[in-house]
């Protein structure tokens, strides 16, 4: 049989009726959406690092254009800029700090090594306190944070060990108003041992923790990687969720009809659940003209 791709780049007609009937698909998702009486309620954000080429100043400039309100995972160093835009940062980039342990060096903080070790706890409590403060003076009250890899700890220990740990955070979050974000990741492709990556885990981490000014972000591409069943999870557990990353799958890039996921209908959901923040484009572009790529994510996740 035809391999999909050959039998698209392989005729300009086809190409051309492939092309229509993703239009098709998209109007009426648009249009179910203004049914359904949700459009405009999902703002749309992008991460920095996919476009590491693209200078923050044209980033947002390019952004404006088509309904970008927000550039994420930035540092305290990038406010300015944004401040100068009047731009959000829906969710800011994580502190690190490097310590040695045990004899070994650590950078506290990253993904390998966050909440889930107790003696982490002092150096991840110096780094966030700062952080919160700088970030909501900003305006920007989201930052995200990081389980640690399991590294031989076993997930009970692990969940527990990540709740003393942000506890001793919460009366500072709480204070100004600000939400620690733990990311679900796959451990599956891109971070292997990862300990947060199931939905079920954070969920259960959020009702240890207890409090509102604690959340999950939904990474969608890492998600549907480990355990699929997008839409059904976020009508389930969007209580736990303070905001969203798209990216298409297999290969995280272009959340259009070259991946499996069908983000209009992915969108339709995580509105109809009442959420009215931020939906931020974390794909790698693989076409040249990235800020294109951007555009078509924006545009697939209206309503």
């Amino acid at each position: 049989m035809t391999s999909r791709r050959s039998f698209v780049t392989g005729s300009t007609a086809t190409v051309a009726a492939v092309a229509a009937s993703l239009n098709t698909r998209f109007s009426r998702a648009d249009e179910a959406a203004k049914k359904a009486g949700v459009e405009g309620k999902i703002r749309h954000s992008a991460c920095k690092w996919c476009y590491r080429n693209i200078s923050l100043e044209d980033l947002i400039t390019a952004g404006k254009e088509f309904g970008l309100e927000s550039i994420e995972l930035l540092n305290p160093e990038d406010f300015p800029t944004m401040k100068k835009h009047d731009m959000h940062c829906a969710m800011v980039s994580f502190p690190s700090k490097e310590v040695e342990i045990g004899g070994k060096k650590k950078k506290i903080g990253t993904i390998p090594h966050g909440f889930n070790r107790v003696e982490h706890h002092d150096t991840l409590v110096e780094i966030y306190e700062p952080l919160i403060k700088e970030s909501v003076e900003a305006g920007f009250k989201n930052i995200i944070c990081f389980s640690g890899n399991r590294d031989g700890m076993d997930d009970e220990e692990g969940l527990k060990n990540c709740a003393v740990g942000l506890k001793r955070l919460m009366p500072v979050a709480e204070k100004h108003g600000a939400t620690l974000t733990m990311e679900l990741l796959n451990s599956k492709v891109n971070h292997k041992d990862y300990m947060c990556d199931l939905s079920s885990w954070g969920a259960a981490l959020c009702e240890e923790v207890g409090s509102e000014h604690f959340k999950l972000l939904y990474d969608i591409y890492h998600m549907q990687i480990m355990e699929g069943d997008v839409i059904a999870t976020i009508r389930e557990r969007h209580k736990y969720f303070s905001h969203y990353h798209t990216g298409g799958v297999p290969g995280r890039a272009e959340i259009d009809e070259t991946q499996e996921l069908y983000y209009p209908a992915i969108v339709k959901a995580i509105a109809d659940t009442g959420y009215n923040g931020w939906i931020g484009q974390e794909f790698i572009p693989k076409r040249e003209d990235k800020i294109a790529s951007l555009k078509q994510g924006v545009e697939i996740c209206t309503l």
